[in-house]
């Protein structure tokens, strides 16, 4: 069973669209402005589309948003295709990409032999200094999961990592045996998932790359 308090609505999740990060292969983590490229415009429309397809136009809807641009840019696209208010929209930093502390910007080519990356699950299996773990990611998340309570459907915008973390613990995964929490299946970039009485639905799979801070 969800930890949520869904009250019987639904919860969209959706990670950011590609940005000038992603593109050239620096790391991103807490960088709050990174904007979106034009492929990264693409795949928030898909989403978009995706949604006002469940959705009927105008429906009531609550948006929620790391505070981040490229997390509002995305949301600005998405919303625009349900009739959403995006100025309504509720950002709160605990939906921010693992911090990844010193390499935040780096490229990840002048990581190389500094950074695991669990290639299984592409996931970081190196904690950056300075940054974050899965834990600490999970830790804040429950906060934020704890203050909600889910008055009508809910479109959510987050990031890779996060959004994974976030989707395990929805779904009462059973924590990953290397890092100790829940962390849901990677998707591609663009990809949009439904979440309803803690069952998971993707309802959008995008054509994007795997994950990346």
């Amino acid at each position: 069973m969800s930890i949520l308090d869904s009250n019987g609505h639904r919860l969209f999740i959706a990670r950011h669209g590609e940005t000038i990060f992603n593109l050239a292969g620096r790391i991103q983590g807490e960088h709050a402005h990174t904007p979106l490229t034009l492929n990264g415009f693409a795949q928030a429309d898909e989403m978009g589309r995706a949604l006002a397809i469940r959705l009927p136009q105008d429906t009531p809807l609550d948006l929620i948003a790391s505070d981040t641009g490229r997390a509002l840019q995305t949301l600005a696209i998405v919303a625009q295709h349900v009739g959403a208010d995006w100025h309504q929209v509720k950002q709160d930093a605990r939906l921010r990409e693992i911090d990844m502390g010193e390499w935040g910007g780096v490229y990840y080519r002048e990581l190389d032999g500094k950074l695991e990356i669990d290639r299984e699950e592409m996931l970081f299996a190196t904690v950056a200094p300075g940054g974050e773990s899965y834990a600490d990611v999970a830790s804040r998340l429950k906060h934020w999961i704890a203050d909600q309570r889910l008055e009508r459907d809910t479109v959510l915008i987050s990031h890779g990592m996060t959004t994974r973390v976030l989707r395990g613990l929805l779904s009462d995964l059973t924590p990953h045996a290397r890092f100790g929490v829940p962390i849901a299946e990677g998707l591609p970039q663009g990809s949009m998932v439904e979440f309803r009485d803690g069952a998971e639905t993707v309802i959008h799979r995008g054509g994007g790359e795997g994950e990346k801070a």
